[in-house]
């Protein structure tokens, strides 16, 4: 039965909440435990307030049979975490600038080939691309190398914020100095990206376990890909991997 109290005082039945979590879990991948109830409900509260619904029930009957791209997506939205800034896994771009660089050059160049391909899993608004391109124009052996690289999200809200490529002092605030000085805008506390690193990102709207849409891409040197796969089971895990293993020109261990 419908409940017409505020979105902020509803609640989702135990039937309600499987049925939005086995939702979620067939569209995304990310699966919500039985323990996390009351974190659906925090979380959609929200969209149920902005879109107006009288219950839990009507808005998983309108994701069934009425919702477009666009609500799965700000379902999406509401079920991850969004937070994210520029250079967030040191150690991580450390391997990736002197290990991996390095060992792509000497591979491809065996191959006859002079470029390098990279994608951003499930980017957010576009730090972690961003990064990887500053690495890359930091890198002087890449001067004559074409560089691509992809950024994806499934959220059109955050893939626009990341194409803007304006952002406040705490997305910033890991970024070495140089950098800073050399490839962003102070505006006012708002700090405003070169178009030298935006014009090597490309976005695109993917979804990790739908076939489909990962084969967009082909040939990468290297995906990143960590702080998406925390949202899925095992089973979800395994389809993404073994999709993003698909699309890679190389295995690097």
């Amino acid at each position: 039965m419908s409940t017409t109290l505020t979105a902020s005082a509803m609640t989702i039945n135990d039937e309600t909440f499987r049925q939005l979590r086995d939702f979620i879990y067939e569209k995304t991948g990310i699966y919500v435990p039985d323990n996390k109830k009351y974190f659906l409900e925090n979380r959609l509260s929200k969209v149920i307030k902005e879109k107006n619904f009288r219950s839990y029930e009507d808005y998983l009957y309108y994701l069934r049979y009425s919702a477009n791209r666009n609500d799965i997506a700000r379902l999406f939205d509401a079920v991850t975490t969004n937070e994210t800034f520029f250079f967030r896994e040191p150690q991580q771009f450390e391997v990736f600038s002197n290990n991996l660089i390095p060992q792509i050059l000497k591979e491809n160049g065996q191959m006859g080939r002079k470029d390098i391909k990279i994608w951003s899993a499930a980017c957010s608004t576009g730090e972690e691309p961003y990064t990887i391109a500053m690495i890359l124009l930091e890198k002087s052996e890449l001067v004559s190398v074409r560089k691509e690289i992809y950024a994806s999200d499934i959220s059109e809200s955050v893939l626009m914020s990341a194409k803007r490529a304006m952002y406040g002092g705490y997305s910033v605030r890991n970024i070495p100095p140089q950098y800073m000085a050399k490839y962003f805008k102070d505006s006012g506390g708002i700090y405003v990206l070169s178009e030298q690193v935006k014009s090597l990102v490309k976005f695109m709207n993917i979804n990790l376990i739908e076939e489909k849409e990962v084969k967009q891409l082909k040939g990468l040197d290297v995906v990143f890909c960590r702080n998406v796969l925390i949202y899925f089971d095992d089973k979800a895990k395994k389809k993404a991997v073994s999709l993003i293993y698909d699309v890679l020109r190389h295995i690097y261990l």
